[in-house]
């Protein structure tokens, strides 16, 4: 017997029910965007209406920016102006938890707006008032704690020696030598890792020591150090 084809009315009743079960599905998502093509913007919230934690585009006026929120509705990094200006320049900021701001660039002449960080003041340049010792034996003359923050660091020690002395000068970084041992007068310069684990440092506290010798029977050797700061991986 010939097979009858599938009567049409049975054929449109199912594509009817799948559509309705599709249009049921996508309906019950969150709304999780929304884009709008007349002000250009794309806006991200948290489900059922929560904070805006992201948006981009048109901020105010003729400016486009940027801003991603905690799904607190707190600020956790911008990058907008908010002039309404689409030629000024748009600082990039960095907020806490509390929305406080930790970290922006200088838009006037570029580099680091915050946070401010701590220089090196200057020294003494009577190098017989520096930091010294007369003892035949690694000692101490200097020392200064830090906290960690980038893997790398730079250190700059001028040294001397009284008429007719002689003498050596290291550094330690928490109590292991640091860099190579310099022959006085000429100065420690050194730009390497401040531990061999950075992850094991990062954010603790360290201890920096300057260390000095005399290796003849009398004598001074002065060490002061002119230069010191963190930096990224060469």
């Amino acid at each position: 017997m010939t097979q009858l084809p599938e009567d049409i009315i049975d054929r449109l009743t199912r594509m009817e029910r799948r559509i309705q079960q599709l249009s049921t599905a996508v309906n019950g998502l969150p709304a999780l965007n929304k884009g709008s093509g007349d002000s250009g913007y794309l806006s991200v919230r948290a489900p059922n209406n929560g904070p805006e934690v992201f948006r981009v585009g048109r901020w105010s006026g003729s400016e486009f920016g940027l801003a991603i929120r905690r799904q607190t509705g707190s600020y956790a990094l911008s990058l907008y102006n908010g002039d309404g200006t689409s030629t000024s320049q748009q600082p990039l900021r960095l907020y806490d938890s509390a929305s406080r701001e930790i970290f922006s660039d200088d838009i006037s002449t570029g580099g680091l707006a915050r946070p401010w960080l701590a220089m090196l003041p200057p020294q003494n340049t009577d190098y017989t008032r520096w930091p010294q010792t007369a003892a035949t034996t690694w000692t101490t003359i200097a020392m200064s704690y830090n906290v960690v923050w980038q893997p790398y660091m730079r250190l700059l020690v001028n040294t001397r020696a009284s008429s007719g002395a002689a003498g050596y000068v290291r550094v330690l970084v928490n109590g292991v030598p640091w860099g190579n041992t310099v022959t006085v007068p000429a100065d420690f310069n050194y730009t390497g890792p401040v531990a061999a684990d950075f992850a094991s440092v990062f954010s603790t506290q360290i201890k920096v020591e300057v260390q000095a010798y005399v290796s003849g029977t009398s004598g001074t050797v002065y060490a002061n150090p002119v230069l010191m700061h963190g930096r990224q991986t060469t």
